[in-house]
């Protein structure tokens, strides 16, 4: 890894309107790594994973990605920088057949990244590959997650924001996602990852940042969270 982190969020405020959300908030990953993003419902993790992408402005404070500073640039001009946002709802085109989503991904993506081919990201994805003429409503959820996934690496990303990619799946197609996350990361991908299940930050993630109120409280290895009861308890709600 670098002495310089692939990203650096430096000391930012952001919110909606008059609603400010992130206060001071500070958080950096290294090339290579999975981080976790890990706090309650309404904590700001959503939000800053916008302000990274820069669908919000952030007020003050600095974002940095290979050491430029793109604190001000917008969600397109920082997608050809190499960052891709996967967010909650998945946002796929439901009308258009799993190939079609990915063909629209070789558009708008990273300008010099070395992106999947729509067939390769076919054959990385089995599910999908069966499917691959099926509409994007017709899939399950953990396929749609798939999908959103796909299209990330299609469209060139070195550093992934995934938002709750686990969130309202049964339990045996959590581990489908994790595994593909862990896949991910072994293909070179740099990973933040925000989640509300613990347990799933903690089997992925190499370190942790807790978020509380739109401010960071804690950070560290999923060795040292894992044996933080207090933490646990006074943030996430989790009790030995």
């Amino acid at each position: 890894m670098s002495a310089e982190p692939l990203l650096a969020v430096e000391d930012v405020d952001a919110g909606y309107g008059e609603t400010q959300v992130l206060s001071d908030l500070s958080l950096s990953i290294d090339d290579g790594e999975i981080v976790s993003l890990v706090g309650r419902n309404g904590a700001g993790k959503t939000t800053t994973l916008r302000t990274i992408m820069g669908i919000l402005e952030p007020t003050t404070g600095r974002i940095t990605y290979r050491g430029d500073d793109v604190s001000r640039l917008d969600a397109t001009k920082t997608a050809e920088r190499g960052l891709a946002f996967v967010p909650e709802e998945r946002r796929i085109f439901p009308e258009l057949s799993v190939k079609e989503n990915l063909e629209i991904a070789e558009y708008g993506g990273a300008t010099d990244a070395d992106s999947l081919s729509v067939g390769e990201a076919l054959d990385t994805f089995e599910n999908l590959k069966a499917r691959a003429g099926n509409a994007g409503s017709s899939l399950s959820g953990g396929e749609q997650q798939m999908l959103a996934i796909a299209r990330a690496l299609v469209g060139g990303a070195d550093l992934v924001l995934l938002d709750e990619p686990t969130e309202g799946l049964a339990p045996y197609i959590v581990q489908d996602v994790m595994d593909i996350v862990a896949d991910l990361n072994e293909r070179g991908i740099t990973v933040l990852l925000v989640e509300q299940n613990v347990h799933v930050c903690l089997e992925l993630a190499d370190r942790n940042y807790v978020i509380n109120q739109g401010e960071i409280v804690y950070e560290g290895s999923s060795t040292e969270l894992e044996a933080n009861e207090e933490v646990l308890d006074r943030y996430l709600g989790i009790t030995a």
